[in-house]
């Protein structure tokens, strides 16, 4: 099995009714993370969070500097080109699919590495889960997961984390 998937036992958990684009599926990951959470909310009141990026920071510790370069309403919308930094990385990003309070994803460019990040939803009798996974190639990516194997995966824990507390209010 791929070294990336074995991480966190993430690579066992991936959901198959993720959307991947050709060349960018988890068994073809430098680096991959697999993380889903429940909450308590709407799936329209999580996706509204998810897709109002430039709120990001102001709520999610791990971005910065999200500008939203194409968008009427400075949200994301299938297209929509954005840049931020994450995880120390400057990244040019380009959403690739959105379904509205369903599923968005996109692809995310920096240094060394090619990223496709995805949030799935799913309206449950509690709310809506919420699974996102994430594949990254390239030599940064490699170098990211041998020197902090374990950081895209508690990263995107905390991203959950803080869209849940976020959509519960």
């Amino acid at each position: 099995m791929n070294e990336a998937l074995t991480i966190d036992g993430d690579g066992a958990q991936r959901d198959p009714d993720i959307h991947w684009p050709k060349g960018q599926h988890p068994e073809d990951a430098d680096l991959y993370a697999h993380n889903e959470i429940m909450v308590n909310a709407s799936c329209e009141t999580v996706f509204a969070n998810i897709v109002d990026a430039q709120s990001w920071p102001s709520w999610y510790p791990n971005s910065h500097n999200v500008v939203v370069h194409d968008s009427p309403d400075n949200k994301l919308h299938e297209g929509t080109k954005f840049s931020w930094d994450t995880f120390g990385v400057h990244i040019e990003s380009t959403v690739h699919e959105l379904v509205p309070n369903s599923r968005i994803g996109w692809w995310g460019l920096g240094t060394g590495m090619k990223a496709y990040h995805t949030f799935l939803l799913a309206k449950t009798d509690q709310g809506c889960h919420i699974i996102t996974e994430e594949v990254v190639r390239g030599e940064g990516a490699i170098k990211f997961r041998q020197e902090q194997p374990n950081a895209m995966h508690e990263g995107h824990d905390l991203w959950l984390k803080v869209i849940k507390e976020r959509s519960e209010k």
